[in-house]
């Protein structure tokens, strides 16, 4: 598998990046390549359509509905409604995208995007609530949700699929989305090959709980599960991250790094 990444600010998009959102890929035995999008923040469309067709996204997967994670799925929807040449107002008669998502992501796009109603996006998008301990499969892709600690409902994702490192072997990533440590945050990292970690909190300088990790609690969430590396992610544009990138190694004896827009890293 390939982890792309698409945008990696949190909060609200930098001047570097936008906000958070990353793209999974991998060919199958047949040679087709399948892409699953991780989250859609703000301003993340754009740097998606350099890496992929959005026609050619097979399913997305949308931790929770702050604007920074699924702000661009509006206009996702108008990609693939109104392109002019393959857009399902053309008749095309393609398939609606899969999403996986929070059980009111629906509504609240629509509310987002300002759909009347007696509108839809049933024809470009086909939403589907996550269930923790439900698995997903999408082409070679294994997807399981598990639930993490955010003042909205929200979920990590694992994903396991065919290893880019070990020929022949299946190999699991976990994004955990917004959370802060919990027992989901554990169970969702445990003996990941990847492990991409939000770390919007300063460690002596952000004191509220329940809202965001640390580099140090990313780094701590890695040990107790036995991840193998930790990519760190969701950096405001006000943090330094080489301090987030120095708490995270002083929980986590493994490889860490905060990750960089349009980079990719092979699982």
């Amino acid at each position: 598998m390939k982890l792309t990444i698409l945008g990696m600010a949190g909060s609200f998009p930098s001047p570097e990046s936008p906000a958070s959102s990353y793209l999974v890929q991998t060919t199958d035995a047949d040679g087709r390549t399948w892409s699953l999008l991780m989250d859609l923040g703000s301003g993340a469309l754009g740097a998606l359509q350099r890496e992929v067709n959005p026609f050619e996204v097979d399913a997305v997967a949308i931790s929770h509905l702050h604007p920074d994670h699924f702000a661009d799925l509006c206009g996702f929807y108008v990609y693939l409604k109104y392109h002019p040449v393959c857009g399902s107002e053309r008749g095309t008669g393609r398939p609606a995208t899969p999403v996986y998502a929070p059980a009111v992501a629906e509504q609240r796009l629509a509310e987002a995007y300002g759909l009347e109603a007696h509108e839809s996006m049933s024809g470009q998008l086909d939403f589907h609530a996550w269930e923790p301990g439900t698995t997903t499969t999408v082409g070679p892709f294994e997807i399981e949700p598990v639930a993490v600690d955010h003042p909205i409902p929200a979920y990590g994702v694992r994903v396991t699929g065919p290893s880019s490192m070990r020929p022949g072997e299946r190999a699991t990533l976990a994004y955990t989305g917004d959370t802060d440590s919990c027992d989901g945050l554990v169970e969702l990292a445990r003996s990941v090959d990847l492990l991409l970690a939000e770390a919007a909190f300063v460690e002596g300088r952000d004191s509220v709980r329940g809202v965001h990790l640390t580099g140090l609690r990313a780094g701590e969430a890695a040990t107790q599960a036995g991840a193998a590396r930790l990519l760190l992610t969701h950096i405001p544009s006000w943090n330094d991250p080489e301090v987030t990138v120095a708490e995270a190694r002083s929980s986590f004896s493994g490889p860490v790094e905060v990750v960089t827009p349009g980079a990719s890293y092979l699982v």
